[in-house]
C-alpha cells in the first residue's frame, strides 16, 4: 500500500506538470483552428511529459500491473488520470479530461480521411505512389495502380513541367472514373535545388572521377572555371557562402562525403569517403550540408511560378525543405489568394525540421487539417543513417500526440519495385510503416506487385502495432520546445512558454 501511495503522489505531481504546461499555452492554443485546439493541448502535455525521465516510474507502474504510459501519446492527461483513479484517487468530472483513447483515435481518423480520402481496407494505411512522367500516356497502368490499392497519386514538381503534370492529373481522373475508386492528387513543391553542377573538369560528360583525399574547388553557379580544374557548384545561388571550415558536404545520398577546407581565400571539399566502385560524382545528384545553416528561402522563383497550377489541381501539397515555422508561413501566404487551397503536408527532411517539429505542427494547426511526411531520404543523409530509426520513431510519437496523419516515405520496398525481388531488411522496414497513416512507394517496373506485397505486409503488421511497449527517456525535441533557443537561432513560435515545474 505504501508503494501505491508513492505512485499516487508521483502521478499527481506529473499531472500537475503537464496541465501547467498546457495552461501556460492557453493564448497560443486559442489562436489555432478550432478543430485543432484539443490536439494542440494534448501535444503540449505530451511534450511536457517527455521533457523528463520517467523510466523508473514506468517500471513501478508496470510492476503494479498498471499502464506504464507507453501508449499514451494521443491522450496523455486522460491516461495519467485513469491510472490515478485505479490507485484510488477521486477526481471530479470537471477535472477529468474528455480526450480519451477512443476520441483521440476518432480525431486522427477524421483528419486522415480528410487528407487521403476513403479506402477499401480500413485496417491498413493509405498508399501513395509516385507517378512516372510516362504514365500520362498510359491510363490502363494508372487504373491498375488504383485497383491494386493506390489512394494517392504523387507528382514530384522537381521533374517535368505543367504540361506533363496536367496530362498526369487528367490520366488519374480518367482512371478513377474507369476503376470506380477515388484517388487524391499530391504535388511536391520542388524547393531549393540542392544539386551538383560540374563547371570544370567533367563538365562535358557530367561526371567527375574522385578519390580519397582529393581537394575539389567549391564555386558559385556561373563561375568560370579552368577546363582541368576539379570543381563543384550548387545550383542554388549563395549556398556555399554559408560554409565554414570543417563542415561536411554529402553527395549522392551519402555515397560521397568531404570536409570543407579553406586555402588562399578559396573553399575546397576534401573527399573523406567514396564508394568502393564507380567513384564518379555525377551532375544533378543530391547535395546535403548537414552542419551548415543555410539561409535560403523555402520557396524558389520556380516554385512561385508553379503555385497557381498546384493550387488549382492538387488536393495535397508537399512543403519541401522546411526548417522552422517561418518557412511554413511563407508557403501558406503563397497560397492565400487562391480560392482552392490544397492541404499542407510538412516534409520533415532536415535536422532543423526535426528539432523544430512541435513548433511546425503548432503553426500547421492554424489550418483545419494537415499532414506530415517523414522524408527519410534526405533526412537519413542529414542526421546520419545510424540515427534514422530513433528519429523516425520520435517523429511518429510527436505526430500521434498532435493527431497529425503521417506519411512514411522513401525507399519502401524499393528493391522489389525495381527488380521484383525483396530484401529481408526492406520487408522489415515496410512492416514498420504500419505505424503511419499513409505509405509512399516510388515508381518501378514491378510497382503493381509492390503494392500487393505491401498490403500483405501491412495486414500482418497492423495486428501487432498496439503491442509495443516503449521506455520514455527524455526527448531532445521536447526539451528544445520548452527551452530558449541558442543564440543565433531563430526564435521558436512558442518561445514565450515557461514551465513552472521542470524535471530536475
Amino acid at each position: 500500500m505504501e508503494s501505491h501511495k508513492q505512485l499516487q503522489n508521483e502521478l499527481q505531481l506529473l499531472e500537475k506538470k503537464i496541465t501547467t504546461a498546457s495552461s501556460n499555452c492557453k493564448k497560443l492554443i486559442s489562436s489555432l483552428h478550432q478543430m485543432q485546439q484539443k490536439s494542440a493541448t494534448n501535444l503540449i502535455q505530451y511534450l511536457a511529459l517527455r521533457n523528463q525521465d520517467i523510466r523508473a516510474l514506468q517500471d513501478e507502474l508496470h510492476h503494479a500491473g498498471l499502464s506504464s504510459l507507453a501508449s499514451s501519446e494521443s491522450h496523455v492527461l486522460k491516461q495519467v488520470q485513469s491510472i490515478r483513479q485505479r490507485l484510488g484517487a477521486t477526481l471530479s468530472e470537471k477535472e477529468l479530461s474528455d480526450l480519451d483513447y477512443y476520441s483521440a483515435q476518432n480525431t486522427l481518423n477524421v483528419f486522415t480521411g480528410d487528407l487521403f480520402g476513403l479506402k477499401k481496407d480500413p485496417s491498413i494505411p493509405h498508399i501513395m505512389v509516385t507517378l512516372d512522367t510516362t504514365f500520362a500516356e498510359n491510363i490502363p497502368v494508372i487504373k491498375k495502380l488504383i485497383e491494386a490499392g493506390m489512394n494517392v497519386a504523387r507528382i514530384n514538381c522537381a521533374h517535368g513541367d505543367e504540361k506533363n503534370w496536367l496530362a498526369l492529373i487528367e490520366a488519374v481522373h480518367n482512371a478513377t472514373v474507369k476503376s470506380g475508386s477515388a484517388c487524391k492528387i499530391y504535388m511536391d513543391i520542388a524547393g531549393p535545388k540542392m544539386r551538383v553542377d560540374l563547371p570544370g573538369k567533367g563538365k562535358e560528360d557530367g561526371k567527375l572521377k574522385v578519390s580519397l583525399g582529393m581537394e575539389i574547388l567549391l564555386v558559385e553557379p556561373g563561375t568560370e572555371v579552368k577546363h582541368q580544374q576539379a570543381a563543384i557548384a550548387c545550383y542554388e545561388i549563395g549556398v556555399f557562402n554559408n560554409l565554414k571550415e570543417g563542415e561536411r558536404i554529402i553527395i549522392d545520398d551519402g555515397k560521397f562525403e568531404g570536409l570543407v577546407i579553406k586555402k588562399n581565400k578559396k573553399q575546397f571539399l576534401k573527399i573523406t569517403r567514396v564508394p568502393a566502385q564507380k567513384s564518379l560524382i555525377k551532375k544533378d545528384k543530391g547535395l546535403n550540408l548537414p552542419d551548415t545553416h543555410i539561409n535560403v528561402p523555402a520557396l524558389t522563383k520556380e516554385d512561385l511560378k508553379s503555385i497557381p497550377f498546384i493550387a488549382k489541381h492538387a488536393d495535397l501539397v508537399g512543403c519541401s525543405f522546411l526548417r522552422d515555422p517561418a518557412d511554413l508561413k511563407l508557403i501558406r501566404k503563397a497560397f492565400k489568394k487562391y480560392k482552392k487551397k490544397p492541404k499542407l503536408i510538412l516534409k520533415i527532411e532536415t535536422p532543423d525540421a526535426v528539432i523544430n517539429l512541435p513548433s511546425l505542427l503548432i503553426e500547421a494547426m492554424k489550418d483545419e487539417s494537415y499532414g506530415v511526411m517523414i522524408a527519410r531520404g534526405d533526412l537519413a543523409v542529414e542526421i546520419g543513417f545510424e540515427r534514422l530509426s530513433e528519429i523516425q520513431d520520435e517523429i511518429l510519437w510527436i505526430c500521434e500526440a498532435a493527431h497529425a496523419p503521417v506519411i512514411w516515405a522513401t525507399q519502401v520496398l524499393e528493391t522489389f519495385s525495381k527488380s521484383g525481388i525483396a530484401t529481408r531488411s526492406e520487408v522489415t522496414d515496410a512492416a514498420h510503416a504500419a505505424k503511419a497513416e499513409c505509405v509512399m512507394l516510388n515508381k518501378g517496373d514491378y510497382i503493381i506487385d509492390t503494392i500487393k506485397l505491401l498490403k500483405k505486409i501491412l495486414n500482418k503488421s497492423t495486428g501487432h502495432r498496439q503491442k509495443k511497449r516503449y521506455s520514455m527517456r527524455p526527448l531532445n525535441i521536447a526539451a528544445h520546445f520548452f527551452n530558449q533557443p541558442k543564440s543565433g537561432q531563430k526564435k521558436l513560435l512558442v518561445e514565450h512558454v515557461k514551465i513552472v515545474e521542470t524535471a530536475s
